[in-house]
């Protein structure tokens, strides 16, 4: 049986068992956030009520924190992606995460271990920007020690 950390409301956390029907309903979510309760229903074999239930339950505990529709950023925004590998100063991720929220053009961050500290993400509209956005934004920022850039040519 899969446990998760659900939020109890207070900032604290408690673990709590997902049975299979949970599972099955967060899969199908997963796979479209659009579904109906009576489509859901269907798709996980419980009544309509029950899914209601145990939707709103997911909802409250923090599981399901939100929709989102996806978007092929290659046919409405930038075109050049690349991965930003960057190592950072030590005991500086918090300060250096706040900065990079801020950026727009990273899609997304992590904080990894090994030879560097955090995998960046990023989006942008042609080289030009790519480099602008590596050579005077990131690499000028204080914690920022140095940055290894791949480019993606094709995403999976």
């Amino acid at each position: 049986m899969l446990e998760l950390d659900v939020d109890r409301g207070d900032g604290r956390f408690q673990r709590r068992a997902v049975d299979e029907v949970d599972r099955r309903m967060l899969t199908e979510l997963s796979k479209d956030g659009r579904l109906s309760m009576r489509a859901l229903a269907e798709r996980v074999h419980v009544s309509r009520a029950g899914c209601y239930t145990r939707f709103e339950r997911l909802r409250r505990e923090g599981v399901i924190t939100g929709f989102v529709a996806v978007i092929d950023p290659r046919r409405v925004g930038p075109t050049v992606s690349a991965h930003v590998y960057v190592k950072i100063s030590q005991h500086s991720w918090k300060d250096v995460r706040r900065a990079l929220k801020l950026i727009p053009e990273v899609e997304h961050g992590a904080l990894v271990s090994g030879e560097y500290d955090l995998v960046l993400f990023v989006r942008t509209r042609d080289a030009d920007s790519l480099r602008e956005l590596v050579l005077d934004r990131l690499q000028t920022m204080a914690d920022i020690l140095s940055t290894h850039t791949i480019l993606v040519f094709d995403e999976l």
